[in-house]
Parts: structure tokens; C-alpha cells; sequence
């Protein structure tokens, strides 16, 4: 099972920046494609961006297009998510997960535990 590892989360201010991390477990993750999601609190979990396997297309969400960057190492080892001009609305746990569906639906088995990003001033 595909398990992936989210790190780069925390407390920041409306208007800065965080880069959140997603690394798999032993393995490369470049025979996937993955996304990143986020749950805010008391809402469903929704998709905010992913990135090919194949030729690097991006996807974004509304809400985040314009805003965040996904990318992944030459070495297909980690996915990032670089997120500037922050919300307090972008307040949520985010996750990575594989796609199974393009753009936005994720693969099956369970989530990671995820990393806290909170925009407050």
C-alpha cells in the first residue's frame, strides 16, 4: 500500500508563505500521479492541487489557483506544495495522497495523518 508522509505545516500570518513536503516511504513517487487535499474543520475533505506522473500537468482548485505551486524533485522522490498569499480560509490539515482519477479524485486505501496549516493573525 502507498503510503506518503506530509510535513511542512504551522501557524502563519494572512498574507505569508508555507511549503508543505509529501514523501513516500521507501519508494519513489514517480510512477503516480498525487494531489494534495485539506479538510478544514467541520467541512469535507476537497482537492487543492495535483501533479502528473507523465509530463508535469498541474491542477489547481479555484479557491488556490494563482496562489499555490505544486511541484516534485527531479528525483521524483517528494511533491511540494509552495503556498503564498495565505488565507484564513486556507486553515485546514492537508494531505497528499496518490490520484486515481484525474484531476482530483484520490486513490484508495487510508489517509496519513496529515499537517496543520493555520492563518491567523
Amino acid at each position: 500500500q502507498l503510503q506518503l508522509v506530509e510535513s511542512g505545516g504551522g501557524l502563519v500570518q494572512p498574507g505569508g508563505s508555507l511549503r508543505l513536503s509529501c514523501a513516500a516511504s521507501g519508494f519513489s513517487l514517480g510512477a503516480y500521479a498525487i494531489g494534495w487535499f485539506r479538510q478544514a474543520p467541520g467541512k469535507e475533505r476537497e482537492g487543492v492541487s495535483c501533479i502528473s506522473s507523465m509530463d508535469g500537468s498541474t491542477y489547481y482548485a479555484d479557491s488556490v489557483k494563482g496562489r499555490f505551486t505544486i511541484s516534485r524533485d527531479n528525483a521524483k522522490i517528494t511533491v511540494y506544495l509552495q503556498m503564498n498569499s495565505l488565507k484564513p480560509e486556507d486553515t485546514a490539515v492537508y494531505y497528499c495522497n496518490w490520484i486515481r482519477i484525474w484531476p482530483m479524485t484520490p486513490g484508495g486505501g487510508s489517509w496519513g495523518q496529515g499537517t496543520q496549516v493555520t492563518v491567523s493573525s
